[in-house]
């Protein structure tokens, strides 16, 4: 029986590996031929292709899709958007396969744990589901529950994905996409441990526990494995829903939306890095609720520090502390061309903190965001000879572009600049470092290290009491 059960993952796998194979070795060769001989293709229609080819396919390259539309630089954006309808598009496991992951997460008699459970999955999770129950104290809980085998299969879609990033840069070598998908390899590893997730969960409800407007689900212990997460049900509803609502009610959420963003960045260094609009929903009062913490980013408190010295260069026209800042993130070698460009795409992200008037972020015109001005700063790169942008950038990036898109939707009018202003008054790095250091460990999370040159005392602290314990 055992040995059937092996056989029967290993043909899954294999299988699961020609798909992606197959239809990851025809992207690369489309834009090689478009690349090298000339051959026009309609990228559209072939991304469409692409989607249609791997659309019954679970887990990681559903996240790999979702990541890559908020990175410009990454691949062609036709391709990108394909990839990251694939969520959409795939069909919800049964009851029957539910019952067997269940029951080895919690054992034979799951179901006895549970007033009641939800046999029809109620959202749809990267690398698993979420089902809705009942607790017997009446509490309503949300079991996201991971699908098998998603190890090999975040290998296998991560292989695939190196040899078309490979594949690219010869096509286009603008962006060096070594670390874009080294990162992507991390975060996607971490995600398969939801005992992890679930520490994460813990830490950003300390971090925004004095932000009333901001909710995040309580995690059940006894009810969460590696690979099931049981956590609080939090009602809300879509963000999207308040498109038409009045310009008071946007703004307030689009407040909160702020707050349950950048005061755990500016506060504690650490982002949430999946800006996917079920990540979050509305409450009766205009709050937030803040979902899913698979994907995290904790930064180094110097890493945090650039962002607000490149803030004050571009504001002041310092050059020199433009140049620091970049430098700090891990950009080498920059020429002063170079700087002029990452200036150019700096600008655009900044925009909205840099004027002090109540204004709109962007235009409700169904566009991408920011797409135009990546496009244009895209050409300038390539005529330079490329940049290999720096691993803590790119979640960095990706998520001042997916919060923006979600601006963009609301059509808030607020006065961003004196927002983003009060909130970083009085900004330390040391003080950063020294908040870290006390609430990492609380939760079992490592304290970044700034290295050799701007090392973090209170993190070498924290290190020194953990090997003590």
């Amino acid at each position: 029986m055992q040995k059937n059960s092996d056989e029967s993952r290993l043909g899954s796998r294999l299988s699961r590996y020609t798909k992606v194979s197959t239809a990851m070795a025809g992207l690369a060769a489309k834009l090689a031929g478009e690349r090298f001989l000339g051959i026009a293709i309609d990228r559209d229609a072939h991304a469409q292709q692409l989607l249609v080819a791997l659309g019954n396919l679970k887990g990681p390259i559903m996240k790999v899709g979702q990541i890559l539309a908020t990175i410009p630089e990454a691949l062609p954006p036709e391709y990108a958007n394909a990839l990251r309808e694939l969520q959409s598009n795939a069909p919800p496991m049964g009851w029957s396969f539910v019952k067997r992951r269940m029951r080895s997460e919690l054992g034979a008699d799951w179901e006895k744990k549970f007033k009641s459970f939800g046999q029809e999955a109620a959202a749809a999770a990267s690398l698993g589901q979420v089902h809705k129950a009942t607790l017997h104290d009446g509490r309503i809980v949300a079991c996201k529950l991971q699908y098998p085998d998603m190890a090999s299969a975040i290998e296998a879609d991560l292989a695939q994905l190196k040899l078309v990033f490979s594949l690219y840069e010869k096509v286009d070598s603008a962006i060096s996409t070594k670390h874009i998908h080294e990162e992507l390899s991390e975060r996607l590893r971490e995600e398969l441990d939801y005992k992890l997730e679930a520490r994460r969960g813990k830490l950003y409800a300390a971090m925004l526990a004095k932000e009333k407007s901001v909710k995040v689900p309580e995690v059940i212990e006894s009810l969460s494995t590696e690979r099931l997460l049981t956590s609080t049900w939090l009602d809300g509803k879509p963000i999207l829903d308040f498109k038409e609502a009045s310009v008071e009610q946007r703004n307030r959420i689009a407040m909160s939306l702020f707050k349950a963003w950048y005061t755990p960045l500016y506060g504690y260094g650490t982002i949430h890095g999946d800006p996917h609009l079920g990540n979050y929903s509305v409450r009766p009062d205009d709050g937030i609720n803040l979902l899913d913490f698979g994907c995290v980013r904790i930064f180094r408190p110097s890493f945090v520090g650039g962002v607000i010295d490149l803030y004050h260069a571009l504001m002041k026209n310092d050059m020199a502390l433009a140049v620091h800042a970049y430098e700090t993130w891990g950009f080498n070698n920059l020429s002063k061309e170079m700087i002029a460009v990452l200036n150019t795409w700096a600008r655009f992200l900044y925009g909205p903190i840099m004027d002090d008037k109540i204004r709109v972020i962007g235009e409700a015109n169904g566009s991408v965001y920011g797409r135009d001005t990546a496009q244009s700063v895209h050409v300038r790169l390539r005529e330079l000879g490329g940049v290999t942008v720096p691993r803590e950038f790119v979640f960095m990036d990706r998520a001042a572009l997916g919060l923006g898109s979600v601006f963009i939707h609301l059509q808030a009018k607020i006065n961003w600049y004196k927002l983003f202003n009060e909130m970083i008054e009085g900004f330390s790095v040391a003080d950063l470092g020294k908040r870290q250091a006390e609430i990492m460990p609380e939760f079992g999370l490592p304290v970044p290290e700034d290295g050799p040159v701007q090392k973090n005392p209170y993190a070498v602290k924290a290190k020194k009491k953990r090997a003590e314990r």
